[in-house]
């Protein structure tokens, strides 16, 4: 099996220059815990809800990110590992298990343009189905 197989395709992104509180409102709305970010359709960076600042009460009295880190470029892991869609799923076991990570973004085999995503959620639900 392969990833292209068991990927998400055409999955939520954040861009370098999106606000810590777009990320926010993005994983909350599509229930996820990594979000890829692309500048140009091209891969630069992941962030992981556990890379989030913690949240203060501003002046206002409404929530808002930590100022230091206003943008996602603050906080994301540039150092990204990648797989592409002919990927086998093993390898991808291996690679998050290796990584301690949850999910890889899926790119076209020789470039950094982002076609999917693939987590531990999506490898799970390859394996219950091979049972």
């Amino acid at each position: 099996m392969v990833v292209s197989e068991i990927m998400s395709e055409k999955p939520y992104a954040v861009r370098v220059s999106d606000r810590i509180a777009t990320l926010r409102a993005k994983l909350k709305e599509a229930d996820i815990r990594h979000l890829p970010v692309v500048e140009a359709g091209q891969l630069v960076g992941i962030v992981s809800e556990r890379d989030l600042p913690p949240l203060f009460l501003g002046t206002d009295g409404e929530v808002s990110p930590d100022p230091d880190s206003d943008s996602v470029v603050a906080i994301m892991s540039s150092d990204v590992v990648v797989v592409e869609p002919e990927t086998e799923v093993d390898d991808v076991i291996d690679l998050m298990i290796e990584h301690r990570i949850g999910a890889l973004p899926v790119v076209e085999a020789g470039s950094r343009h982002l076609v999917g995503i693939v987590s531990y959620i999506d490898v799970l639900r390859a394996a219950k189905g091979a049972l």
